[in-house]
């Protein structure tokens, strides 16, 4: 809800053709004004009016749940929903299944964001953030048995995945307003965990910079601290972090 961003990759040419990303002020905006301000990105960027062979859309929001297959119900889907949020009557819930895992992402899309780009482009593949970047993670980070905890940063909201063993062992997504806000649910998650900051490995993606406010208070109590680190990077994105924009880059 805080912004919108959009990439275009020539399959082809096998390099990408533009990117952009934006960010909203109001950060509690209704469903109604965020469409009314992705309508007015797509009249400003000539690009995003072209048709395309494939799109492929990202929903990021904190309206998600984990569900180990063996015990998902596809027709139960908004029990599952409702032991964490509140779930009204008329939301539709979908699912994507996490490769290389036995994991459902259960989750609210933004419905009407999804019927504008019905409009403009047809069908398209859509999932949640999350599943994008669980799949990547676990697929790169698939031999390691250490604790692992991965931060994506947005503008004021974070995800936490951690992997402990080579499984996923918890995924949540929190807002904060202070960098107090920030420390204290990674810590508190590491105590109700009983993981040691001493000891974990720490790794950031997002939007996240080492001389952010929040990465200084986070190197106050943890020790292991790194940035996600892509094998390959596109030259063209040379004015903006490697670790930034995983869940988007991590489509192509």
């Amino acid at each position: 809800m805080d912004g919108f961003s959009f990439c275009i990759y020539n399959k082809i040419q096998k390099e990408i053709g533009a990117f952009n990303t934006y960010e909203f002020d109001d950060t509690s905006i209704s469903p109604y004004k965020h469409l009314a301000l992705i309508e007015e990105i797509f009249e400003q960027e000539t690009l995003l009016q072209e048709k395309y062979h494939s799109v492929s859309v990202t929903h990021h929001n904190n309206l998600v749940t984990q569900v180990p297959q063996p015990f998902f119900d596809k027709n139960k889907l908004e029990s599952y929903l409702q032991h964490t949020i509140k779930v009204l009557e008329n939301d539709f819930v979908t699912y994507d299944k996490i490769t290389n895992s036995e994991i459902i992402n259960v989750y609210i899309p933004f419905v009407n964001i999804n019927n504008f780009l019905l409009d403009k482009y047809g069908t398209f593949i859509y999932k949640h953030a999350s599943t994008i970047l669980i799949e990547k993670l676990l697929n790169v980070y698939k031999n390691t048995e250490e604790v692992i905890f991965f931060i994506n940063v947005t503008k004021s909201n974070f995800d936490v995945i951690i992997f402990n063993n080579k499984k996923l062992e918890l995924f949540n997504s929190f807002y904060f307003k202070t960098k107090e806000d920030f420390i204290y649910y990674i810590l508190f998650i590491a105590e109700q965990l009983n993981f040691n900051p001493e000891e974990f490995k720490l790794v950031l993606l997002g939007d996240i910079e080492k001389n952010s406010d929040i990465y200084n208070i986070l190197y106050q109590y943890i020790r292991n601290i790194t940035f996600y680190s892509p094998a390959n990077f596109p030259s063209i994105l040379k004015d903006i972090s490697p670790h930034s924009h995983f869940t988007i880059l991590n489509q192509i």
